[in-house]
C-alpha cells in the first residue's frame, strides 16, 4: 500500500472505531497533535488512542483536500477533513473543520505516521 492509501485506511479505521495506534512509528520520538492535546512518543499515542476510542463513537470523517508527496523512504501530507463525532462520556456532539499534516515513513511493505498534526482553523 502506497501512502495515500494508509492515510486513507487510517480515516476508515477512524470511522468504524478500530485501533489506531498501528498507525504510528513505535518509536519514542514520534508526535502527534490532536485538537487539544500533545502526544510524545509510541506509548503516549496508544494509550491517548486507545481513550479517544473508548470514550468516542459515531465518526464523521470527510477528507476534502487530501494532498500527498511520497519520497523513497518518506512522505508527507496535508488535508482539509471534516470531522464529527459523539463523547459518550460526556453525552455530546461534535462537528469541526480540521487541517491535518503530516510524515509518514516506509517500513517494510507499510507505510507508518512518525508525525500527525490536527489544528482548527482560529475562529473570533
Amino acid at each position: 500500500m502506497d501512502a495515500d492509501g494508509t492515510i486513507r485506511e487510517y480515516y476508515e479505521a477512524l470511522r468504524r472505531g478500530e485501533p489506531l495506534y498501528p498507525y504510528f512509528a513505535e518509536r519514542d520520538d514520534v508526535v502527534k497533535f490532536g485538537v487539544g492535546e500533545r502526544l510524545v512518543g509510541y506509548d503516549a499515542i496508544a494509550e491517548g488512542l486507545r481513550e479517544q476510542t473508548r470514550t468516542t463513537e459515531d465518526w464523521t470523517v470527510e477528507s476534502q483536500a487530501l494532498r500527498v508527496t511520497e519520497r523513497d523512504d518518506h512522505a508527507h501530507f496535508s488535508d482539509t477533513v471534516f470531522m464529527a463525532w459523539t463523547d459518550r462520556e460526556a453525552d455530546t456532539e461534535y462537528a469541526l473543520s480540521t487541517r491535518w499534516s503530516g510524515t509518514l515513513e516506509r517500513r517494510d511493505d507499510e507505510w507508518v505516521f512518525v508525525g500527525m498534526h490536527v489544528s482548527t482553523p482560529y475562529v473570533e
